[in-house]
């Protein structure tokens, strides 16, 4: 067999060697493979949960898809699970409870917004402090779920709007623990129970 059988023609008709083309389709793939590994993760964060401050949804070791457009395409709510810069090395985790503009109030195991009690089925345990906090502009007031072995806005104040990464969607690790995040709607109206 020669040299010219064992080449290929290419669609502008001049002959290929199987290595060339083996090396193009190489080179392709790769140039691929980079382009949507950057668009995904312009899109996408994973994020690691490292604490127990987040307890019972959340548990160390779980690993958890980030939707950083979020908020840029949709409003925030309160109920939200959110990963933000905590410090220049850190991220947090926590649940949104306050919006600009909220008064957050903890009162006997208590957390209300805007005089509406909070309807919250996924915390560990109220919480065992009290304080009334007014979330300024440009800031949301965040808490974990495990409200008494957390460290949030009760503590260290509000987080601003630049530091926030996005949403935290779905736990994708270990695969056992793998379900979409629910974002309840905790905040209801009040009842009128009358006389």
């Amino acid at each position: 067999m020669s040299t010219a059988d064992q080449s290929v023609e290419s669609a502008s008709g001049y002959k290929k060697s199987p290595f060339a083309s083996f090396l193009l389709e190489l080179v392709q793939t790769l140039v691929l493979a980079v382009v949507l590994y950057v668009l995904i993760d312009t899109v996408i964060a994973r994020v690691r949960v490292e604490n127990i401050s987040m307890r019972p949804t959340l548990e160390p070791g779980e690993f958890l898809l980030v939707n950083k457009m979020a908020y840029k395409l949709n409003a925030m709510s309160r109920g939200d699970i959110i990963v933000f810069h905590y410090s220049p090395t850190e991220d947090y985790i926590k649940r949104l409870i306050g919006l600009p503009g909220d008064v957050v109030k903890v009162t006997n195991g208590k957390v209300s917004v805007n005089d509406f009690m909070l309807d919250e089925p996924y915390i560990a345990a109220p919480p065992a402090y009290n304080g009334v906090w007014e979330v300024p502009e440009g800031a949301v007031f965040v808490l974990g779920d495990n409200r008494n072995q957390s460290s949030d806005s009760h503590a260290w104040g509000f987080v601003t709007m630049d530091k926030i990464v996005g949403k935290a969607l779905a736990i994708y690790w270990p695969l056992k623990n793998a379900h979409v995040l629910s974002h309840p709607n905790i905040v209801k109206a009040a009842v009128n129970e009358g006389p």
